[in-house]
């Protein structure tokens, strides 16, 4: 009798830790889910990271193109600065001459 319940003891334990401990269908499909759920995210992730990337790289497009554009502004700018300084220069010389002409015809 002492062996029977020692022998039947035996298998409800061995059965239960073999029920238990083992994966059921539906926890390998919710595992497979949530697996499934990350690779999607992770998926998501890198497909917006690389928009970002493409993002980023066409904005230093545009900032590098809109530096150049202001430096050839600025070059322009001081161009113009340039020639209308010289200009400014001939206009005073030519009225510096214009006034010796005047002053040396009223002393005639």
């Amino acid at each position: 009798m002492m062996k029977k319940s020692l022998l039947m003891i035996s298998v409800m334990l061995v059965m239960g830790f073999a029920l238990g401990g083992c994966a059921t269908k539906a926890d390998l499909k919710e595992a497979q889910a949530r697996e499934m759920a990350i690779s999607a995210k992770a998926d998501q992730a890198a497909q917006d990271a690389q928009a970002a990337k493409a993002a980023a790289d066409e904005a230093l497009l545009k900032a590098n193109a809109a530096a150049e554009r202001a430096e050839a502004a600025e070059k322009r700018a001081e161009e113009r600065e340039r020639i209308a300084a010289e200009k400014e220069r001939l206009a005073d010389e030519k009225a510096r001459r214009a006034e010796e002409i005047f002053k040396n015809s009223m002393k005639k």
